[in-house]
Formats: structure tokens, sequence, C-alpha cells
């Protein structure tokens, strides 16, 4: 497995991997008519601004596909001064999630965030999301809730922080950069 740094060239796959691991992930969660709606195309648009503004890392397998991506940067609403970094989104298609991919992919941003001398993040999930559990595995603390709808259906979400991302990696083994 390859991480690296997505170019433009990337959209279609990150795209892909964003609407495939999103129908994985929230089925039975977000409700269908949303996961139906959503389509490789428009995620690309988005992608395509993303990648201009910020750092995607993208994860490869042995054929050059594309199979997890994760991004993050400055906290974006300005209301967590605790929080200067924030993770703003990790996805992996299903057969990739539990083997210590996500992890490489969030140290890859981790890295970059304290680079950019924002030493603390948090990323904001869905009650629901599996994902969760793994966010407190990493050493992620609940620092807030809140509420979003997403076609007509209220659904909870949680925010996880780290006050210091220099020892979020240490008992791992992934301590060293560009590991």
């Amino acid at each position: 497995m390859v991480i690296r740094k997505a170019e433009l060239k990337d959209i279609a796959g990150i795209a892909k991997v964003h609407v495939d691991s999103w129908r994985t992930t929230y089925k039975g969660i977000v409700p269908d008519t949303f996961l139906n709606s959503l389509s490789y195309e428009s995620r690309e648009q988005i992608w395509k601004r993303g990648i201009e503004e910020n750092h995607i890392y993208i994860a490869e397998d042995e054929n050059g596909q594309i199979v997890g991506f994760a991004t993050g940067g400055k906290e974006r609403t300005g209301k967590y001064e605790a929080y200067k970094g924030e993770l703003y989104a990790i996805y992996l298609f299903e057969e990739q999630q539990g083997n210590g991919l996500g992890k490489k992919l969030i140290k890859s941003v981790v890295d970059d965030l304290l680079d950019k001398k924002l030493n603390s993040m948090l990323i904001w999930a869905l009650e629901e999301n599996p994902a969760c559990g793994f966010y407190e595995k990493l050493g992620g603390k609940k620092v807030d809730t809140a509420e979003i709808e997403i076609d007509g259906q209220k659904l909870g979400e949680i925010a996880f922080g780290w006050n210091d991302l220099s020892g979020i990696f240490v008992k791992d083994g992934l301590n060293e950069k560009n590991s």
C-alpha cells in the first residue's frame, strides 16, 4: 500500500471511494434516498476544489487503485479554541477497513497539521458511525455533539478531539515522520 499526496488525476478515484464508502458505512443510518442520490460526478467537483485548497492523502493498492483517502487543515468553525486543526474527512473502501490503513492516512494528515503548527485537532462523525470506536482507540475524546439533518432525517454528530497531536501515534509505533 502506498500513501501519497493526491494530484488532480486522482479525483475520480477519490470520488469513487467517497461515494462507495458512504453507501456501505451509512446504510441503515442515513436515508437510502440520500445515499442513492450520491454521484461520482458531483463528488469529483467537490474534491477538485478540495485538492486545490488542502492536501488530500490517498492510499493506493498494489494495482494503483485508490482505496482510501483523508484530508484535513485548519479547524473550520472557529468555535473550538483548544482545537486548531481538523480532520475533515477519512474514507476507505469497506474491505480496507480494520487493517491499519486508516491510521496511516490519519498520520499523514496529522504530520501535515503539525508542519503547519496546528498541534491539536478534532473530527466530526455521525453518532452511529462504526468509526467512532476507532477515533476513541486513537485517543480522541468526545468534546461536543450536534444535530444535523440529511434528507429530512435528524442525526446526531459527535466531535472527537485530540489536545496534543505530537503523541497520537507513539503507542502504535507510527511516531516517526514518513513511516
